[in-house]
């Protein structure tokens, strides 16, 4: 790369973090994190654990950005310096590394823009994630076994931490559903961008005739939420199952029917789990499931409600997906909101999620 080349990139990256300057509203912050220091110096800031780690956590989450923002910063005075040697004493070799460090400091800036995006109501929070295969049997329950493997995958790699909460197999293969809570910072904010259809398209190797199938299976994605939600559940509109609790694989956690499975009835949605060896503490995570099940649904029909005054018709249904895979008869994955794809098909069944996730959010600038 050119000195000159250099210089206006660098100028470009000069402009953006002074953007980040801006709407990063720093002065604030780290009053914020002053603030809640010394709230930690109380000594009887350990009397409530949970409110001590949600304030531990929202330190953490503030001083992260901050502290990259002051790296960036001084990441740009170095490049800065470099560029100034070079033009005052040329250097091949140095010119080589300032090219190599400019490229890795433009993806960091890419990456701080991205997390800036997630400034949305619970985008900070963690996330429930559920998983449900669509009609066709053993083939799209073990699609919903291979996205189960997908996002744990994705979790995993990104330091999340993924709690199983309701696990029911298939009979042959696969899952008939699956809930996981998937733990950290911005978990919601970046896995939002997975809610809805997901489609499969392969050679089925359950079909002993070698035929192309292709499956479905729906991804709901809602906020975990540390505070009560004011959502007002009547006994009477609820019914309580309990049956017995089983793992993945179909092992018995237990042999008492500690799991729970809640129906609210008005509104028919379920929710379950079986996380815990204690029934009550199972029906104690679920109801909090069902609280911020409710409170998203409360959001989406008032969203609804907004998209009909403006006029927009959006369909909802399993032929709304939102990303293919496609194995055969080529390899492909298309997100279908953003045109993003790939041909690394297996580096996605990995994990490998992060340029859809990332097109999505930008997209929505």
């Amino acid at each position: 790369m050119e000195l000159s080349d250099v210089r206006n990139a660098l100028d470009k990256t000069a402009t953006t973090i002074t953007d980040f300057r801006g709407s990063l509203d720093l002065e604030n912050k780290e009053a914020r994190i002053q603030e809640m220091d010394e709230m930690m110096l109380d000594p009887k800031f350990w009397n409530d654990q949970n409110a001590a780690q949600v304030i531990i956590g929202e330190s953490k989450a503030l001083k992260d950005v901050v502290n990259e923002f002051y790296g960036l910063v001084d990441e740009q005075e170095n490049l800065e310096m470099t560029l100034e040697l070079l033009k005052e004493e040329p250097d091949e070799e140095l010119q080589q590394e300032l090219t190599e460090e400019l490229a890795a400091f433009r993806k960091s800036v890419s990456d701080f823009e991205l997390q800036l995006l997630l400034s949305e109501p619970y985008d900070a929070n963690n996330a429930i994630l559920e998983l449900h295969p669509g009609a066709g049997g053993t083939e799209s329950q073990d699609w919903g076994q291979m996205l189960h493997r997908m996002y744990t995958r994705w979790s995993e790699k990104h330091g999340f931490k993924v709690e199983l909460l309701d696990y029911l197999p298939g009979e042959e293969a696969g899952i008939k559903s699956v809930t996981l809570a998937i733990r950290g910072h911005n978990a919601y904010g970046y896995l939002k961008a997975e809610k809805g259809v997901h489609r499969l398209v392969r050679i089925s190797p359950f079909d002993s005739a070698g035929r192309r199938h292709t499956s479905f299976v729906s991804c709901d994605v809602i906020p975990e939420f540390t505070d009560e939600i004011e959502i007002d559940i009547r006994t009477e509109d609820l019914r309580v199952d309990t049956y017995r609790a089983t793992g993945a694989g179909g092992q018995h956690i237990n042999t008492t029917d500690s799991a729970v499975r809640l129906t609210h009835i008005p509104t028919g949605v379920i929710v379950a789990c079986q996380a815990e060896r204690s029934q009550i503490k199972n029906k104690a995570k679920a109801m909090s499931m069902l609280q911020a099940k409710l409170y998203q649904l409360k959001v989406e029909e008032q969203q609804a409600e907004v998209n009909e005054i403006r006029g927009e018709q959006k369909e909802i249904g399993w032929s709304s997906q939102i990303r293919s895979y496609v194995f055969h008869p080529y390899s492909m994955v298309k997100d279908h909101r953003t045109n993003a794809e790939t041909g690394n098909v297996q580096a996605v069944m990995d994990g490998d999620l992060d340029q859809f996730i990332n097109a999505y959010l930008r997209s929505k600038l």
